[in-house]
């Protein structure tokens, strides 16, 4: 096999060399967005063949992708080194969101003199676009919500909390894609509100709009699992 046939990752034309990693990454979005689409679902075995015939990839550039998804948490190799789609429960959720809470809002408010207005202002278009869209795209929500966080997240100054921000948000991902209900009104007006600080240059409203944004999650998640 020489490309991929799934919609979300064409083939190339690329040199033999290059084609193998490209194609890796196509195979890594093409996973990601089946996971965020609940087409693969929490606990979930990951049937390497029947995934490589799905996406009409080779196991090689399949396995590099699984790799990477399983360095992000998103997946996880049993004894018998097999993937299973990761699953998350309530009580880590929370967990994790308390400590997200302390991180984010602590880089919210030390990103406010490194961030890119242009970068910013792409973050505000991004977010526009997925509150008007009809009909609602939830992989579009995904993308504006990890390019709201990444602001601050990737600005923060700080390459430990960076990692550490990522591994608590890949493991949330999860847990909302599994078992909560979309979010778009209340998510898009806690983001505008962060990027309202942000672009302020105000570190005291940037650190209370992304703390706020955490504990709503929390409350949602109480009011709607528990």
């Amino acid at each position: 096999m020489t490309k991929l046939t799934h919609p979300l990752a064409p083939g190339l034309e690329s040199p033999a060399t290059n084609k193998a990693a490209t194609l890796s990454e196509q195979a890594y979005a093409a996973i990601s967005a089946m996971i965020e689409q609940r087409r693969l679902v929490s606990g979930q075995a990951v049937v390497e063949q029947q995934l490589a015939n799905e996406l009409g990839v080779s196991r090689t550039p399949l396995r590099q992708a699984l790799q990477k998804l399983e360095a992000e948490g998103v997946l996880i190799k049993s004894a018998s080194r097999s993937y299973h789609v990761r699953k998350v429960e309530l009580r880590e959720y929370l967990q994790s969101l308390k400590v997200r809470k302390l991180l984010e809002s602590e880089a919210a408010a030390l990103c406010v003199d490194r961030i890119d207005l242009k970068a910013l202002q792409k973050a505000r278009d991004t977010l526009h676009a997925v509150k008007t869209q009809e009909p609602y795209d939830l992989r579009a929500h995904w993308r504006s919500d990890d390019e709201v966080h990444g602001l601050f997240i990737e600005n923060c100054g700080n390459k430990v909390m960076t990692d550490l921000m990522h591994a608590l948000r890949s493991g949330t991902k999860m847990f909302e894609i599994d078992r909560l209900s979309e979010r778009l009104e209340p998510d898009s007006r806690q983001h505008e509100r962060i990027l309202d600080a942000l672009e302020a240059r105000d570190p005291k409203a940037a650190r209370k709009s992304a703390a706020d944004h955490i504990q709503s999650l929390f409350q949602f998640a109480i009011d709607t699992v528990s």
